[in-house]
């Protein structure tokens, strides 16, 4: 099989070694807008690189993977819909639902797969997680909490691109509370706070933010996230229920020390970021990627499942602006 991956920042490097080893893939061309970066990434994995994505689309590819900047994605999507391929896509589609619809029109006018990056869905606390909502270990699940901490902010020109912290950050708790739970998000009440680094006001945007959701059954979620978490990366899901109460991302490795006595010394080495906590997912994802293009395995996580998340995320917004519950779109969702 032959691979072509756009984008070689921190996330593509990272899915080009993943994918160079894999063996169902036999050729790895890559591109990036920085060509220098791109053959630097392809000599370090043994890759092939292209001078731009044109000359990428046109090496005889079996499937792309995108991990460019948020703002090509959709375009991306649909120019490799229109060369027949299929397509694994890092979130988000678009960071707005116009941008998102297209290019699923345009998916599905080509007839080919998009499978989005939510890489939780890929980690084995989160699938545990939902193996037991479905068996009924919990009984009635009644509250969930998540909790997603970046031990650092952004750089500031990121800001005003990534779509603000619902959209680029909490947009992962939502997917996970749904794909756990198997429920609907209706209703959310939102606040943020931008009293960290100037930049956050500068942007328009928040360094943290809580949100009240409330599911389809009746089942509230708390959720919080926050760029200025200095004891490390911290992504956590804890799920109540009248029998049971149950934790993801509570291990060795997480940023929490406990202050009772005869508590568990802090952790010597903390999470730093995303990819390490999550490297095992990652994989896991690409490897599902390549089973969906070999016709041996279904779609893991169509492209509507990033319309479904982007809705909430974009009613979670409003309601932080506006001060007041809002309840969320759903129109054309999957």
């Amino acid at each position: 099989m032959r691979i072509g991956l756009i984008g070689t920042g921190r996330i593509g490097s990272f899915h080009a070694g993943v994918l160079a080893r894999h063996p169902g893939v036999g050729a790895l061309v890559v591109a990036d807008a920085d060509p220098a970066r791109a053959g630097a990434v392809a000599l370090a994995v043994g890759a092939e690189a292209a001078p731009d994505v044109p000359e990428l689309l046109g090496h005889g590819l079996d499937a792309v993977v995108i991990a460019s900047a948020t703002a090509a994605h959709a375009e991306l999507i649909a120019r490799a819909a229109r060369a027949g391929l299929p397509v694994f896509c890092e979130k988000p589609i678009a960071l707005d639902v116009p941008g998102t619809l297209a290019a699923l029109a345009a998916v599905a006018e080509a007839g080919t797969e998009l499978q989005l990056g939510f890489m939780r869905r890929f980690d084995a606390g989160y699938r545990a997680a939902r193996e037991a909502v479905r068996a009924g270990r919990l009984g009635r699940l009644h509250t969930v909490r998540t909790a997603t901490s970046d031990p650092e902010p952004p750089p500031a020109a990121y800001l005003p691109l990534s779509g603000g912290l619902f959209r680029d950050c909490m947009v992962h708790d939502v997917d996970i509370v749904r794909w756990v739970t198997g429920r609907e998000v209706v209703e959310v009440y939102a606040r943020g706070s931008d009293a960290g680094p100037a930049m956050f006001r500068e942007a328009g945007d928040v360094d943290t933010a809580a949100a009240l959701l409330t599911l389809d059954d009746g089942t509230l979620v708390s959720a919080t996230a926050t760029r200025c978490n200095g004891a490390g990366y911290d992504v956590r899901m804890e799920l109540a229920g009248d029998l049971d109460q149950l934790a993801v991302g509570l291990d060795e490795r997480t940023p929490l020390t406990s202050l009772e006595p005869h508590s568990p010394a802090p952790p010597p080495k903390p999470w730093p970021g995303f990819l390490e906590r999550f490297a095992p997912a990652y994989e896991a994802e690409l490897d599902a990627f390549v089973r969906l293009v070999r016709g041996e395995g279904p779609n893991p996580c169509d492209g509507r499942e990033a319309l479904t998340a982007l809705r909430v995320a974009d009613a979670c917004e409003r309601s932080r602006r506006e001060h007041r519950p809002v309840r969320v779109d759903r129109a054309g969702s999957s």
